[in-house]
């Protein structure tokens, strides 16, 4: 397994502004955002449920805005929602279930809540205390749940892994989709697409320049033939260019289908994540001073040995890498402890593929594999799912906590399913392949 560390996620928006500085928040009440934060929290019409309107809350809570939302034949039983990455803006929003999940969970009877968090940029502490802070003060706005569940996406994934362990018994139940499970491997896939690119270029970038994105990244894919890739269209990469592309697949979760137009659909937008480094700046708006290549074994090695001729670089904050607190980008032990049922797109290279590779090692350590189940979804874009997919997820991990049978998933763990022609098919919805998005990207799947 790869070392675990990271270059910038978001690294191309750590240069286009600063989060807020933090102030003690003893000294702000807690009704009100952070300095340097605004909140927009627009009123958000009830549902109908069965003829009936639901009950909605609004407010902020330990500075962070939040919406509960409550049927009028409540079961007592919670949704958490996680959001995923904000940018690193001052405003704090507030999202309600993705995939028609709201009205799937509130017609099942389930109150849901959602949480701004504290701050934007990338921290992932705000969003595991933001949002058990709100679960708590539910139990203030409308009654102590019997229940309480937790579903998010990218970022919000992050969120996820790390509550349930932050917060063992808490939660009863996790759907985490798209999400950032392999924590600071995410960083690190960010920095090894860039240093085998410069490598594989015969172009040495590193530390990122400030003109890497308009004089280094052209002339770079220029060498390698990336240069009008379009997924779908004619392959115009080199030799190198192609053993770039097979390391990025290898790194981002090995042969699979559609990972040829999905590295064609990324490449600029991964190339656009590198920044300079910024140590000034707190680590929410430099993550990627935790991320390392020092233990990444590249393949394929040839025609150029990658291994020996790629910039190895260690993380620029050992100590916040390593430590096993709740920073602002935590390591997720794999200790989940409750049923985790996840939903990640094959082709999605912002937050790949591995991430549910590195999850499932972790878990699998500590024993607790009869404890996850996941699932491919054969799409490119990010976060891309159905209300079909995301409802089938949610039903069938309500059922697990309920009744105690585990549900379904795939063998996302064996290298030779994983590339088969038709891995992904189980779960992917066939209804949405003709409508708008990446899915016709991938071959037709069988049928039965």
């Amino acid at each position: 397994m790869r070392a675990r560390l990271v270059v910038s996620l978001l690294g191309l928006v750590l240069v286009a502004g600063g989060a807020p500085a933090v102030a003690d928040p003893l000294h702000v009440p807690g009704d009100q955002p952070l300095p340097g934060y605004t909140i927009v929290n627009p009123p958000l019409a009830p549902e109908v449920i069965d003829g009936r309107p639901t009950r909605v809350l609004q407010g902020v809570h330990r500075h962070s805005a939040y919406v509960v939302e409550v049927p009028a034949k409540w079961n007592g039983r919670l949704a958490m929602w996680a959001h995923g990455y904000r940018g690193t803006g001052t405003v704090l929003t507030v999202d309600p279930p993705a995939y028609g999940l709201r009205t799937r969970m509130l017609g099942q009877g389930y109150a849901w809540a959602a949480s701004s968090y504290y701050s934007n940029g990338y921290d992932v502490r705000a969003g595991v205390s933001a949002t058990h802070d709100l679960a708590q003060h539910f139990g203030t706005l409308v009654a102590r749940p019997k229940q309480v569940f937790v579903a998010g996406v990218s970022m919000g994934g992050h969120v996820i892994g790390r509550s349930l362990e932050q917060y063992p018994g808490f939660y009863d139940g996790a759907l985490p989709m798209c999400g950032v499970l392999g924590d600071h491997e995410l960083f690190d896939f960010f920095l090894d697409h860039q240093l085998t690119a410069q490598a594989l270029a015969g172009i040495r970038a590193y530390p990122i320049p400030a003109d890497y994105q308009t004089a280094v990244v052209p002339r770079i894919q220029e060498k390698l033939g990336l240069n009008g890739l379009l997924p779908g269209g004619p392959d115009t990469v080199t030799d190198r260019g192609a053993q770039f592309r097979a390391n990025v697949v290898e790194l981002s979760g090995g042969p699979r289908p559609g990972s040829t137009p999905a590295f064609a659909y990324w490449k600029d937008f991964l190339f656009s994540l590198a920044a300079p480094p910024n140590d000034s700046a707190p680590l929410p708006l430099d993550p990627g001073r935790l991320a390392t290549n020092l233990g990444t074994h590249y393949q394929p090695n040839t025609p150029v040995d990658l291994n020996r001729e790629v910039r190895r670089v260690a993380p620029r904050d050992w100590r916040t890498r390593l430590s096993p607190a709740l920073t602002e980008v935590p390591r997720i032990a794999g200790k989940p402890r409750v049923p985790v049922l996840s939903l990640h797109g094959l082709g999605d290279l912002f937050v790949p593929f591995s991430m549910e590779q590195d999850y499932r090692a972790d878990v699998a350590r500590n024993g607790q594999s009869k404890l996850v189940v996941q699932r491919a979804i054969r799409t490119v874009d990010h976060c891309e799912f159905s209300p079909a997919e995301a409802g089938a997820a949610w039903d069938d991990l309500v059922r697990w906590t309920d009744r105690g049978t585990k549900p379904a998933g795939d063998a996302i763990g064996d290298r030779d399913a994983v590339a088969a022609p038709a891995f992904g098919c189980r779960f992917s919805d066939r209804a949405a392949y003709t409508g708008p998005g990446t899915r016709r990207l991938f071959s037709p799947c069988p049928v039965n």
